[in-house]
């Protein structure tokens, strides 16, 4: 992959996301890769008793990858809709509205996605970093599959770098809701840090991806076993359990009831004519 030169400066050439006035410019940084990792898959965690074990994706709300973000300018939206998205001479614009997404917190799939097609068709366009910024940014938007439809537009040798491989485990972890060695994972190397670092409010974001998975799976779960998700403690662990209306006594977290948690009983009726028995007691009969 091509690495942006230290110090490049990258003129902005987009509306800015929030203020609507044309912005400065950009330093493009780079990460060099290092050698290919093998990621492990550590066991999944017992869970406590709960009422429901949904999946994910079909429980969570669904995205859809052609509509368009919030906040998306409109001169983005021209360039996914139009011929412009496959002219090289745009990745500049896109890479530009990926850093305003990386420092304002939104998010932009198809954008994104526009950006590794471009490198796909213009091998020599491609930035790492950029790569790496696109991966951590659909990290945040798990349960969505955004992460995997990145993935396969990168080559198998951009896929086999050591950072992207950190990354395909991060996300293998929190899509199996091994959180606890999502953390563990997170914290074991300093290449994590370094990859997430452009991403504000990187951290935040996962635990809400991680709190939201317990809203909808949980009636009651314990307060030791909800830190070690969040990998947080003392007020910034109170703080989020007061903002999502749960409430923690006696050791065990309770969780109101909602359309996702609550048990729901299911009456199962089978009317079975005598005529449909009859092939049944016939072969019987012939042993």
């Amino acid at each position: 992959m091509r690495a942006a030169k230290e110090g490049r400066a990258v003129p902005n050439m987009y509306c800015d996301v929030t203020t609507g006035v044309r912005g400065g410019w950009r330093r493009a940084t780079h990460h060099k890769s290092h050698a290919s990792h093998d990621p492990t898959h550590p066991t999944h965690p017992t869970h406590p008793t709960h009422p429901t074990h949904p999946s994910m994706s079909s429980t969570m709300p669904s995205i859809s990858p052609s509509a368009p973000a919030k906040t998306r300018p409109e001169v983005i939206q021209s360039l996914i809709d139009g011929v412009d998205r496959y002219n090289p001479d745009n990745v500049s614009i896109l890479e530009e509205y990926l850093t305003a997404q990386c420092q304002n917190e939104d998010y932009d799939l198809m954008a994104n996605l526009a950006i590794l097609k471009l490198y796909q068709f213009n091998p020599h366009l491609t930035t790492d970093q950029v790569i790496f910024n696109i991966l951590v940014k659909s990290l945040t938007a798990i349960p969505e599959p955004d992460f995997n439809l990145c993935l396969y537009l990168l080559t198998e040798q951009m896929v086999a770098d050591e950072p992207i491989q950190k990354l395909t485990l991060l996300q293998q972890l929190l899509e199996e809701a091994r959180y606890k060695n999502f953390w563990e994972t997170y914290d074991s190397d300093e290449l994590y840090k370094e990859l997430t670092s452009e991403v504000r409010g990187f951290t935040s974001a996962i635990r809400k991806v991680i709190a939201n998975v317990v809203n909808m799976t949980y009636q009651t779960i314990s307060s030791d076993l909800l830190r070690s998700y969040l990998h947080l403690e003392g007020d910034a662990y109170k703080s989020l359990l007061a903002s999502y209306g749960w409430s923690d006594a006696d050791g065990v977290v309770t969780i109101p009831i909602n359309k996702h948690n609550e048990a729901k009983t299911v009456v199962i009726r089978e009317n079975i004519k005598f005529e449909q028995l009859t092939k049944v007691i016939g072969y019987s009969n012939e042993l």
